[in-house]
């Protein structure tokens, strides 16, 4: 995915020190978090428009939250992979073989509850932030976020407890 522009680039402007492991690349990160920056700001959904989209065949809604906080509650009809169990292998295994699979995305910092499972992060680390840019820089660009808060309460959200 990274090009040999961007590789040099990189090493460039990254001291020899943050280059150790070649398996790291805070660089290439940088440099993606901001290219998705403009998708995301457009892939921002209202409640009932998410909630729409999410009824729709094929689209997968992800709840990338521990799998413990997802077991103690989660709207209805999600699947849960953890961030941190993100890799090709795993992302495929969950959405399929289609990568411009319609993918809705949610996290703590959408609901107005504050208490577990759903515990508030904060703004700058919301999970949905590292999600977005996990799924697409594995290849899945048809990402979209829910953009209101709201209480799991609400029967509209379909709240389903652990």
């Amino acid at each position: 995915m990274r090009t040999p522009l961007l590789a040099a680039l990189a090493l460039i402007a990254t001291p020899a020190w943050a280059q150790a492991n070649p398996q790291i690349d805070y660089p290439a990160f940088q440099a993606l978090a901001a290219s998705v920056a403009p998708q995301r700001a457009e892939r921002l959904l209202a409640f009932d428009a998410f909630k729409a989209e999410a009824a729709k065949p094929g689209v997968l809604l992800l709840d990338a939250r521990s799998k413990d906080a997802f077991a103690r509650g989660h709207i209805a009809g999600a699947v849960n992979l953890p961030l941190t169990d993100f890799t090709a292998t795993s992302l495929a295994a969950v959405i399929g073989a289609d990568p411009g699979r319609r993918i809705l995305i949610y996290c703590n910092n959408n609901f107005s509850n504050h208490r577990a499972p759903v515990p508030l992060k904060s703004a700058a680390l919301a999970l949905n932030i590292q999600t977005f840019i996990n799924l697409v820089g594995y290849g899945y660009p048809n990402v979209v976020e829910l953009a209101d808060v709201v209480d799991f309460d609400d029967p509209r959200v379909g709240w389903v407890a652990g």
